[in-house]
C-alpha cells in the first residue's frame, strides 16, 4: 500500500446510509432516518452551506440569519390545499405562515415609452399562495436544527461513488483538493438527476437506460434568476399596488410583493432574459437595469433599495449545467433507481426532481425524500 492509499484509508469512514446533497430532501432524508432510529448516515453537501436551491438573503449585513427578515432567492410558495404533506411538515415543525400579499392593483408594462397600464386586483396576484415567516429557509434551519449537526458535511463535492464488493466507497473533495472517502451500504441522491448523472462519476457505471432518462430532466429552477429589491416599507402599497407586475419589456417579466410580515418591504422579480443572455452582462449592470424597470412600475421611490441583488441560478455550479440553460419548464420524475444491474438496491434518488406529483417543488422535496426512506427502511426489514 503505497502513501497515498495509506492516507485514504486512514481518512475512510464507515457509515451505513451516505446522503448526497444537503438541501431539504436531503435534511428531511436525514431526519426521517433519525425518527427511524437510523443514525449511521451521513449527509455530504458541495456547498458551504446547506439548503440547495432554498436560500435567502437578510435585509441587513450584520443580521444574516435574522429569523425575520430574510428574503427567498430560490423557492417561496407553497400551496397547502394542493401539498398536504408539506402542510403537515410547516404544521409538525411549528412553523408561521402568512398569504402571499396581493391586495390592490396590479401593473402591465408592454412599451417601455409608454406609462404601464393599472388594472384590477387579483388578474396576476398570487391568492392561495403561502409564505413562511423568515422565508423558506425557516423549513430548512427547522429541519437541520434537528440532526446532530456532525452528520452534515458542507465544502465537500462528491465527484465519484464505487462499488467494491459489498459497500459503497464515496469519494469527496473539498475546494482546498483534500479527498476524504466513506464507506456505505446504500446512497441516497439528493440532488437533480442531471447534475447526480453529470456530475459523478459511477463504477461500474449506471444502466445507460437511467443515465440517459437522468439526463434528460430539466432542473427547475437552474435557467432562472431573481432579482430581490429590499426597502424599509412596502411603499407600493400606499398607492393602491399589490406589487404584482407583468412586463413583456424586461428584464423581469414576472414582478410580486416579497416583504416580510414583521420585517421589511420587498419586491422580487424573475428574468425574462434567458441565461445566455444573462451570462453577457454583470451583476451590477443587471441590477442598474432591474432598478430602472421597477422605477417605471411603481415609481421613483424603488431607485433606492436599502440592498439589492441578483440571483443567477444558472451561475451556480452545484444546481445547474450548460444543459439547463434553455431548459426551463417543470419536469417530468424519472425512475429513482436502477431495477437491474450492481447498482439496484443499493442507490436511490431523492431530490426533488424524483417526486411524481410535485416535480421540482418544496414539496416535491419532501415526498420524494419521503418515498426514498420509506423504501429503504422496507427492504431493510
Amino acid at each position: 500500500m503505497d502513501e497515498a492509499d495509506k492516507t485514504q484509508f486512514m481518512n475512510m469512514v464507515d457509515v451505513h446510509v451516505a446522503i448526497i446533497g444537503g438541501g431539504l430532501s436531503g435534511l428531511y432524508a436525514a431526519f426521517m432516518l433519525e425518527q427511524a432510529g437510523i443514525l449511521d448516515y451521513v449527509v455530504l453537501e458541495a456547498r458551504h452551506s446547506v439548503g440547495g436551491r432554498i436560500a435567502s438573503i437578510s435585509a441587513a449585513d450584520d443580521q444574516p440569519s435574522c429569523a425575520v427578515d430574510r428574503f427567498d432567492l430560490g423557492a417561496a410558495w407553497f400551496w397547502p390545499d394542493h401539498q398536504p404533506q408539506l402542510d403537515r411538515v410547516v404544521t409538525s415543525l411549528g412553523l408561521e405562515r402568512f398569504e402571499q400579499f396581493s391586495d390592490g392593483e396590479g401593473v402591465i408594462e408592454r412599451n417601455p415609452a409608454v406609462p404601464p397600464n393599472r388594472i384590477p386586483a387579483g388578474r396576476i396576484g398570487m391568492q392561495s399562495s403561502m409564505r413562511l415567516v423568515g422565508g423558506m429557509a425557516a423549513l430548512v434551519d427547522a429541519v437541520y436544527h434537528r440532526l446532530e449537526s456532525s452528520k452534515v458535511v458542507t465544502g465537500l463535492a462528491v465527484r465519484r461513488v464505487s462499488l467494491v464488493e459489498d459497500q459503497i466507497e464515496i469519494e469527496g473533495r473539498s475546494s482546498t483538493g483534500d479527498v476524504k472517502v466513506w464507506r456505505a451500504s446504500h446512497i441516497m441522491l439528493a440532488l437533480p438527476p442531471r447534475l447526480a448523472e453529470a456530475s459523478i462519476e459511477y463504477s461500474p457505471p449506471l444502466p445507460p437506460s437511467l443515465s440517459k432518462q437522468w439526463r434528460a430532466t430539466s432542473t427547475w429552477m437552474a435557467p432562472h434568476a431573481k432579482y430581490i429589491a429590499i426597502f424599509d416599507k412596502p411603499f407600493w402599497r400606499g398607492r393602491g399596488l399589490s406589487g404584482d407586475a407583468q412586463s413583456s419589456c424586461g428584464p423581469l417579466g414576472e414582478i410580486h410583493d416579497a416583504s416580510m410580515e414583521g420585517g421589511s418591504g420587498a419586491l422580487f422579480g424573475f428574468f425574462a432574459l434567458p441565461a445566455s443572455e444573462r451570462q453577457r452582462h454583470s451583476e451590477d449592470a443587471l441590477r442598474l437595469k432591474c432598478r430602472e424597470q421597477m422605477v417605471r412600475l411603481f415609481g421613483q421611490e424603488a431607485a433606492a433599495p436599502k440592498k439589492d441583488t441578483v440571483k443567477d441560478w444558472a451561475r451556480d455550479p452545484w444546481t445547474s449545467s450548460p444543459t439547463d440553460f434553455d431548459d426551463g419548464d417543470h419536469p417530468f420524475a424519472p425512475p429513482a433507481s436502477p431495477s437491474t444491474g450492481p447498482w439496484q438496491g443499493r442507490l436511490t434518488g431523492i431530490g426533488s426532481e424524483w417526486s411524481p406529483r410535485f416535480c421540482g417543488y418544496v414539496a416535491g422535496a419532501i415526498e420524494a425524500a419521503t418515498l426514498g426512506v420509506t423504501a429503504f427502511l422496507k427492504a431493510r426489514r
